[in-house]
């Protein structure tokens, strides 16, 4: 039995080696024995011990966005494998690759009262893309071919567009201890190969990619919207596509438009604010729209563009139809960067920029320059510090981004620069939980890396710190502590004063020192911002884990957004007002 299973979880292992899968991340646990030690003994797998499961599952998620390659987990029987599930949900929808192997109990053993037995059979549902329920270990050369085909499958359908979670269910009989040795990955090897996957880049038929430019040469008006998206070369290929067609990229901060050497003429960083101008709305209104990625996180553009369903918007997915406004008038299944090139070959440049595509930088500049000239110079305003990290932040560093408030902040005020600055988030599903394992994941790919995140967020998983101080990882996490909920104050439930606190704000009063010290990192609260100018760069150079709190009023955080959007917003209808009814 010991033979079989050693052979076994060894051809298992090592077909995921052979598929490029190296990196795994391992909790604790008996059941998962068999695939932790193959894993550690296998010569080209680095591996990453993390206690909790559901820290664990979202370490390993950043890992996988930042490497944009799969990573293994693995954990034993029972609610460890349930703990995995907010991760697997989030890797779902922001199409993030990841291969589960959860150790179970032998089919003996199922629903007859075992311990630590659940039912593990399409445990997470629709949001694996593949599952398998492994056969039981033996000492064949057929299930030593078996276990190999079926790594390189999960490797597969992992990185296969659209990228996902898959779930292979491992059940192992006692005794549980493999015996692994060097001889043993020659042996499987000499046994079975794993078969080789080959993919490549979809693209659409020729006639179908010329209709599609037709439709967009013909527009007078026409934008194009990037969302989410981490593709190399698409922001070489984009930026010269809008420049062929003389359409303007509307760029969420994670479509990785805004910093880097790419040309940004026709960029447009501050169209959040841009929108919450009536006139600017009701006057910029296009003709068709060419969207790339998921839908970016700015309201007013999602409200804008479900509003106004005259627009004809042709939405680039590659496998998919992520489309919240339901609106779309077509659907182009291929990948962004090919689509753009294939458009490229078709065009003819325009000469030189109409009036259109100038209105829109022209505004765009304006509402920029408002705001970066009138952000607080002495408050603490939770918007400024990321204006602050555009220049503090060395090129190559990576900002990873918490959502609720900070994502929405990232959009305002992180604007265009030239220094290569990637943008990470957990856009998927949008949740706040998780979000400082991820990070931290993401860190042992990038270096320096920097973290801003709410109190409430960085509360739901401090005890993901514990990777920082096991791992000796580096990262700087900004802490935005408003004792609460800050993205609740702008919400039409803060008018419930009585209830609001208790409901929404749920301020929890924690003095966050008391965790970085904990887990080992340096903790600093500066007062002013040449402190936090100063702390920032210190932790920058410093490595390690370094935790700078930035405590805010969540009151005065809502007066002062109102205040810069209010003021941006009589500014563009002054712009507006001068141009009269010239033609846009």
């Amino acid at each position: 039995m010991t033979k079989a299973l050693s052979l076994y979880v060894a051809a298992l292992v090592d077909g995921l080696a052979q598929a490029g899968v190296t990196e795994a991340v391992i909790s604790p646990g008996s059941r998962s024995t068999p695939l932790a030690m193959a894993i550690a003994a296998h010569p080209k797998f680095r591996f990453w011990m993390h206690i909790d499961e559901r820290s664990a599952a979202f370490f390993a998620l950043g890992m996988a966005k930042a490497k944009q390659r799969p990573i293994v987990l693995v954990c034993t029987s029972g609610t460890a494998a349930a703990n995995y599930w907010p991760a697997i949900v989030e890797a779902h929808y922001s199409r993030v690759p990841l291969v589960v192997l959860t150790a179970d109990r032998p089919h003996e053993l199922r629903d007859v009262g075992a311990p630590q037995a659940i039912d593990q059979l399409h445990l997470y549902g629709r949001y694996a893309k593949w599952f398998v329920d492994l056969a039981l270990p033996e000492e064949t050369d057929a299930m030593i071919g078996y276990a190999r085909t079926m790594a390189a499958r999960a490797a597969a359908m992992a990185a296969s567009a659209p990228a996902g979670p898959v779930h292979v269910n491992a059940p192992f009989r006692e005794p549980l201890v493999p015996e692994i040795d060097d001889g043993v990955w020659e042996s499987v090897r000499s046994v079975s190969k794993a078969p080789q996957v080959l993919s490549g880049r979809s693209m659409l038929a020729g006639d179908s990619a010329a209709m599609v430019y037709e439709q967009l040469a013909a527009a007078e008006r026409g934008l194009i919207v990037c969302g989410p998206l981490d593709q190399p070369g698409f922001a070489e290929a984009v930026t010269e596509l809008a420049r062929a067609l003389d359409f303007p990229i509307l760029a969420d901060p994670l479509s990785q438009l805004r910093a880097g050497s790419h040309d940004k003429t026709y960029v447009i960083d501050s169209y959040d604010a841009i929108l919450r101008q009536e006139a600017a709305a009701s006057r910029l209104v296009p003709d068709v729209v060419l969207r790339f990625g998921a839908m970016p996180v700015s309201k007013p553009l999602f409200l804008w563009l479900k509003q106004h369903r005259t627009i004809r918007q042709i939405v680039v997915d590659d496998g998919g139809f992520r489309d919240p406004t339901l609106a779309a008038s077509c659907f182009v299944h291929s990948d962004a960067a090919a689509f753009c090139r294939q458009l490229l070959g078709l065009a003819e440049p325009k000469p030189r920029a109409g009036a259109w595509s100038t209105v829109w930088r022209e505004i765009n500049a304006l509402a920029r320059t408002v705001l970066r000239e009138r952000l607080p110079s002495d408050e603490w305003f939770e918007g400024k510090v990321f204006a602050e990290l555009a220049e503090l932040l060395p090129p190559g560093a990576a900002l990873f981004v918490g959502n609720s408030m900070p994502i929405r902040d990232a959009d305002t005020f992180f604007w265009t620069n030239d220094k290569p600055i990637r943008l990470l988030a957990n856009r998927g599903a949008n949740g706040i939980d998780g979000v400082v394992s991820s990070a931290l994941g993401a860190s042992v790919v990038t270096d320096p890396l920097v973290l801003v995140i709410g109190d409430l967020s960085f509360y739901h998983d401090v005890n993901g710190l514990l990777a920082a101080a096991m791992h000796r990882l580096s990262a700087t996490i900004i802490l935005l502590n408003n004792n609460g909920g800050g993205i609740f104050s702008f919400l039409p439930q803060a008018r419930y004063e009585g209830a609001f606190e208790t409901l929404f704000g749920t301020p929890t009063g924690l003095s966050f020192h008391h965790a970085v010290h904990l887990y080992g990192g340096r903790y600093a609260q500066p007062h002013t911002w040449e402190e936090f100018r100063r702390h920032v760069s210190a932790a920058l150079h410093s490595g390690g884990l370094n935790v700078v709190e930035v405590r805010t009023s969540r009151a005065e955080n809502v007066r002062m957004h109102r205040q810069l959007w209010d003021e941006v917003s009589q500014e563009i209808a002054k712009f507006l007002e001068q141009r009269g009814t010239e033609s846009i």
